[in-house]
C-alpha cells in the first residue's frame, strides 16, 4: 500500500516546534560527544602519531559496544516512546528493565575481554607491536567505562523516549566537559599528575563515566515517573518481553552488523598503512561533526514519530515522516559543507607524515558527499522505520550491504587487486549509496508504519468458573 496520506497535511504548523524542541538538545549532546573525540585526537597529536593510531584502533571496540547499546536503546525507545504516547508508564519501566538485562550482560563481556586479553583484541586490527602495546594499556583501563555505559545508555535512551532530552543533554554536558578536562590533566601531566599519554585518555573516560553514573542515580531519585530501578529488571511480562526481543534484536543485530562491518574498514586500512590509520583518525572526527545535525534529526524524529504512532495518529506520523526526509536532505548538504570547510583547518593542524597528509586530504574530500548517503539511510532506517516498529528491514539491508558487498569488496580491492589506499577507501565509501534504492522504496511503501503497543499488559486475566451440566 502506497503512502497516499503523505499528500495530506492535517497539522502543518506543529512539526517545526515539536522537532525543534527535541533536535536542539540532541544536537548539542552529539556536538559534545564529537568534541570529546576530537579533543582526544587533538591532545594526542602532541604525544605522537603512534598514540593517535593506537587509540583510534582500540576505540573500535568502544564503537562496537556503543552500537550494541544504541541497538538496545533504540529497541527500548521504540517501545517506550509508543507506550509513553499511550500513557502506560509501567510498560515503559518494564521495557527499561528488559533492556538493562541485555546491556549489562554485553558490557560485562566486553569489560572482561578488555581487562584480561587486550593484546589479543588489538592484534585483530594491527600487527604493529608498538600500537598493540599502547592500545592494550588503553583498553585495560577503559574496561571500567564499559560497565558504566551499560547502565547509562539504556537509562538515557528511555529518558529521551519520553521527551526528557534536556536531562540527558545536561548529564552528557557535564560528563563530556569533565572528560576533556581530565584528558588534559592526564595527557599533559597538569597539577602534578603524571604524563600518561594514551592511558591518560582511558583514565579520563572511565572517571567521567563513573561520575555520570552517579548523576544518573541522583536524577533517578528525584524523578516522579521513570527511575533507574534495577528491580525493573525482574518485572516479568511475557508479551512485552516477546515484543522487545522481536523488535530490539533486529535493531541490535542491525547496529552490530553495521558497527562490526564499519570496524572491518579499519582492519583493512590498518593492515595497509599506518599513515592511513592516522589520517583516518582525523577524518572520523571531522565526519562526526559533519553528521551531528543529521543524526540529531534521526534521533528526534524517531522519538516524535514513535509517540505519535503510540497515540494511533498514523496519518499525522506519515506527514511528519515526509517533513523529516526534507530536513534530512538539507542537513546532509550542510554536513558535507562542514567537512569541506574543515579541510584547510585540519590540514594546517595535523602533524602527520607527508603520505599521511596526502591521505587525509582526499579522505576528507570523499566524506563531503558520503555524509548525504549516511544521513538519508540513518534517518529512515534508525529513525522512521524503527519508530513504526520495523527494525527487521534495516537488519537485513545492512547485513547484505556490509557483509555481502562492502567488506568483501574492501578485502578484495586491498589484498587481491592490491589497489592504492585511496581507491580502497573510495570503494568502501560506496556502501551507503548502494542501499538507497531499497531503503527509499521501503519508505514509500508505508509498510513500516504500525502501532506496536498492546492493551492491558499487566492486568490479570479474568477467571471464569465452569458450570457443570446437570
Amino acid at each position: 500500500m502506497k503512502l497516499d496520506i503523505l499528500k495530506k497535511n492535517p497539522h502543518p504548523d506543529d512539526f517545526r516546534s515539536q522537532i525543534t524542541k527535541l533536535v536542539i538538545p540532541i544536537v548539542l549532546q552529539n556536538l559534545l560527544s564529537a568534541s570529546v573525540n576530537s579533543a582526544d585526537v587533538v591532545m594526542l597529536n602532541f604525544v605522537g602519531q603512534s598514540s593517535i593510531s593506537a587509540v583510534s584502533l582500540a576505540a573500535q571496540y568502544t564503537s562496537i559496544l556503543f552500537m550494541i547499546f544504541f541497538g538496545l536503546g533504540t529497541g527500548a525507545c521504540m517501545l517506550a516512546a509508543q507506550y509513553f504516547g499511550k500513557g502506560d508508564f509501567k510498560a515503559v519501566a518494564a521495557v527499561q528493565g528488559i533492556a538493562l538485562r541485555f546491556s549489562m550482560g554485553f558490557a560485562a563481556l566486553f569489560a572482561l575481554g578488555a581487562l584480561t586479553v587486550p593484546e589479543l583484541m588489538m592484534t585483530l586490527f594491527t600487527k604493529d607491536q608498538e600500537l598493540i602495546v599502547i592500545g592494550a594499556g588503553y583498553l585495560r583501563i577503559l574496561s571500567v567505562s564499559f560497565l558504566c555505559c551499560g547502565i547509562i545508555e539504556v537509562y538515557l535512551s528511555v529518558l529521551r523516549s519520553i521527551s526528557r532530552v534536556m536531562i540527558s543533554t545536561a548529564l552528557n554536558t557535564f560528563t563530556f566537559t569533565m572528560n576533556i578536562l581530565l584528558n588534559a590533566v592526564f595527557i599533559f601531566g597538569l597539577f602534578g599528575a603524571p604524563k600518561l599519554g594514551a592511558v591518560g585518555v582511558a583514565i579520563a573516560t572511565s572517571l567521567s563515566r563513573l561520575m555520570e553514573l552517579g548523576l544518573c542515580f541522583i536524577v533517578s531519585a528525584r524523578s516522579r515517573d521513570i527511575k533507574l530501578d534495577f528491580s525493573a529488571m525482574f518485572i516479568r511480562n511475557k508479551l512485552l518481553f516477546q515484543d522487545f526481543v522481536r523488535l530490539s534484536l533486529p535493531a541490535l543485530g542491525n547496529d552490530v552488523v553495521w558497527g562490526v562491518g564499519f570496524s572491518m574498514y579499519s582492519v583493512i586500512i590498518g593492515h595497509m598503512s599506518s599513515d592511513a590509520v592516522a589520517a583516518n583518525s582525523f577524518v572520523v572526527v571531522v565526519r562526526n561533526f559533519g553528521t551531528i545535525l543529521c543524526f540529531g534529526l534521526e534521533s528526534a524524529g524517531g522519538i516524535l514519530l514513535g509517540q505519535i504512532i503510540g497515540e494511533n495518529k498514523l496519518e499525522l506520523a506519515a506527514v511528519y515522516a515526509k517533513k523529516l526526509m526534507k530536513l534530512t536532505v538539507i542537513f546532509g548538504a550542510i554536513g558535507g559543507l562542514i567537512v569541506l570547510a574543515a579541510i584547510p583547518v585540519v590540514m594546517g593542524f595535523a602533524s602527520l607524515t607527508e603520505t599521511g597528509m596526502y591521505y587525509l586530504k582526499y579522505m576528507m574530500l570523499i566524506n563531503t558527499y558520503y555524509i548525504m548517503g549516511a544521513a538519508v539511510n540513518t534517518t529512515l532506517i534508525a529513525g522512521a522505520f524503527r519508530a513504526g516498529g520495523d527494525s527487521r528491514f534495516g537488519f537485513v539491508c545492512d547485513l547484505i550491504d556490509m557483509w555481502v558487498y562492502a567488506v568483501p569488496l574492501g578485502f578484495f580491492a586491498a589484498f587481491v587487486l592490491k589497489l592504492p589506499v585511496l581507491w580502497v577507501y573510495f570503494l568502501l565509501c560506496t556502501d551507503e549509496f548502494v542501499k538507497w534504492p531499497w531503503v527509499i522504496r521501503h519508505y514509500r511503501s508505508g509498510r513500516w508504519l504500525k502501532n506496536i503497543t498492546r492493551d492491558n499488559l499487566f492486568e490479570e486475566p479474568v477467571k471464569t468458573e465452569s458450570v457443570s451440566a446437570k
